[in-house]
């Protein structure tokens, strides 16, 4: 029986092109494997016209950042009823705005760091809130414009102000959480694997970290109480389903047990569109639970469906 045709979407306009132009091509090759019939679409301003004529049987999205995981690409593929992967236009738009899946997050019973979102032009020369504390893009991934303020800065970071910003006006300000970074992916109704993440030769997990070999260490499974790893992974299901994720997601969290093993474990967001490539967490994670990257890829393009 001949497998379906996957056109994987990947590049993009968003500051993530190259982290998605990674990825589409590690899934590309891997569904090639699998036995599917791949085209490798580089995402344009002509996206719909490309995808009419082809006329996929999915689209696998590999797309990163904004236009490919806030809902725009999902919009498309539902206008032209191609169906496709990860999440729906609402859970895609909600996750991808920090402050509104937090929102979300918080009502359901998640913990979250305090925050404001302000205009970053708003915050001049006084702290916002007493450091540390984290300020973000609202609207971006791959950390992206994350800065730290330490407690003994004695004023906000001056680049949230400069014209060399490319993120947007809009910026959450964030009680800066110390200790541990943990993440957990989720497929489908079920939580896989806990990792902790320690960057290597970096103050946090910044793009660096995340995507540059040897930027960061993954232990998987986590070093941690059985107590806390059944949390993470209970905390991350909840977010995914309170925020209507499908197919494969990906919480982060800081949990810091500076003073008890139990500690403070705080929910930091939610990846709708995790990154695919060699030195991404979800692969390694589902390889953990026993799912090989082609299995991973195989069971995403088999669960690709339209009104996600």
């Amino acid at each position: 029986m001949t497998k379906k045709h996957v056109a994987v979407l990947m590049g993009g306009f968003s500051s993530e092109r190259p982290v998605s132009l990674s990825s589409g091509a590690a899934c590309a090759d891997a569904l090639e494997a699998e036995g599917y019939r791949v085209t490798r679409v580089d995402v344009g301003r002509d996206v719909a016209r490309v995808l009419a004529d082809l006329r996929p049987d999915v689209a696998f999205n590999a797309l990163h950042g904004p236009y490919g995981e806030d809902g725009t690409i999902q919009g498309i593929l539902e206008y032209l009823e191609i169906p496709y992967t990860h999440s729906g236009v609402l859970a895609s738009a909600l996750a991808m705005n920090k402050e509104q899946a937090k929102k979300v997050a918080k009502a359901a019973g998640i913990p979250v760091a305090e925050s404001l979102v302000l205009d970053r032009f708003e915050i001049g020369n006084e702290h916002p809130m007493k450091p540390p504390y984290v300020v973000k893009p609202v609207n971006e991934g791959s950390s992206f414009g994350v800065v730290i303020v330490q407690e003994d800065q004695t004023h906000p970071p001056q680049v949230i102000t400069s014209s060399d910003w490319r993120y947007g006006d809009s910026v959450m300000v964030e009680r800066f959480v110390h200790g541990r970074e943990l993440t957990c992916a989720v497929m489908g109704d079920v939580a896989l694997g806990v990792t902790e993440i320690v960057p290597v030769g970096h103050a946090f997990y910044d793009y660096d970290a995340k995507y540059v070999a040897g930027g960061s260490k993954h232990e998987c499974p986590a070093k941690v109480s059985p107590f806390i790893y059944q949390k993470v992974q209970t905390l991350a299901l909840k977010a995914h389903q309170v925020i209507g994720c499908r197919g494969v997601s990906r919480s982060d969290f800081r949990y810091d047990d500076r003073f008890s093993e139990n500690g403070e474990l705080i929910w930091l967001e939610v990846n709708t569109q995790p990154g695919m490539t060699p030195t991404s967490l979800v692969p390694e994670i589902a390889a953990e639970a026993g799912h090989s990257f082609g299995e991973l890829l195989s069971w995403m393009v088999e669960d690709a469906s339209c009104s996600r």
